[in-house]
């Protein structure tokens, strides 16, 4: 086996040189190696942030997915809070149903109440007027009496059953609560008597009840008719009750 030079093995690591020129420089990079290199590493650095937009990407892409499936399940977005108003419509509409249903049956019983009531009166006013109708068909029955008496018997005592039949009729309507209003001699009260005329006298105190012309009557306070009298003038003053001093 032949031995290698020892001068060619070291000559093809020494740079080779031109005999006619000099030692060759060493190699400059050239414009074209200078563009291939920036091209490298930009295409290195955009690698990176399509490496973070692809995982972006991913991200929005589950998020829309989950939306969509979140649409797809609840069309409406919120079907927790629309199955609550549901629940509190269908309860008021219930209890307003019931409101509803009370009120017409309080209008009901408010309209028989007062028909009853109408009806209650107008059956005790015809019960009164039906006992003071009873009442007086006994005086009706002695007037008959007294007309007949004096037909066959002439006008005398006629005058006495005339009486009686009015003695009667006037304690049949004192027991229905009727009072008879009869000032003569009295003070004149205005709120239970008219007066028609006036008459001069200086013997009793002034506006002094002198004849009735008509009685009146009332039950109660109310006054069914006031009596029509005469009152006196050109007396002394009245005196005026204590009663009425000690109100003022």
């Amino acid at each position: 086996m032949a031995v290698p030079d020892k001068d060619k093995v070291v000559g093809t690591s020494r740079p080779t040189t031109n005999p006619g020129s000099g030692p060759i420089p060493p190699s400059s990079p050239s414009p074209r190696g200078a563009a291939a290199n920036d091209e490298t590493r930009q295409a290195a650095d955009s690698q990176e942030p399509a490496a973070d937009g692809k995982a972006s990407a991913e991200t929005d892409g589950a998020a829309d997915t989950q939306a969509v499936e979140a649409e797809v399940l609840d069309p409406e977005g919120d079907g927790a809070e629309a199955t609550i108003e549901s629940e509190l419509v269908a309860k008021a509409k219930a209890e307003a149903a019931e409101w509803q249903d009370k009120f017409v049956r309080l209008h009901a019983e408010w309209d028989t109440y007062r028909r009853r009531t109408t009806e209650q009166r107008a059956e005790e006013k015809a019960r009164a007027t039906e006992k003071l109708v009873e009442s007086l068909l006994p005086v009706i029955d002695d007037f008959e009496r007294t007309i007949d008496y004096a037909q066959k018997n002439g006008e005398a005592g006629l005058l006495g059953g005339v009486e009686a039949v009015h003695t009667k009729l006037v304690d049949a309507l004192k027991r229905d609560g009727v009072q008879i209003i009869d000032p003569k001699g009295e003070a004149f009260d205005a709120l239970e008597a008219q007066a028609v005329a006036t008459v001069d006298d200086a013997s009793v105190p002034d506006e002094t009840v002198a004849d009735v012309y008509q009685k009146g009557y009332k039950m109660g306070n109310k006054v069914l008719r006031p009596a029509m009298v005469t009152v006196t003038t050109g007396g002394p003053k009245r005196e005026v009750p204590k009663e009425t001093e000690d109100k003022k």
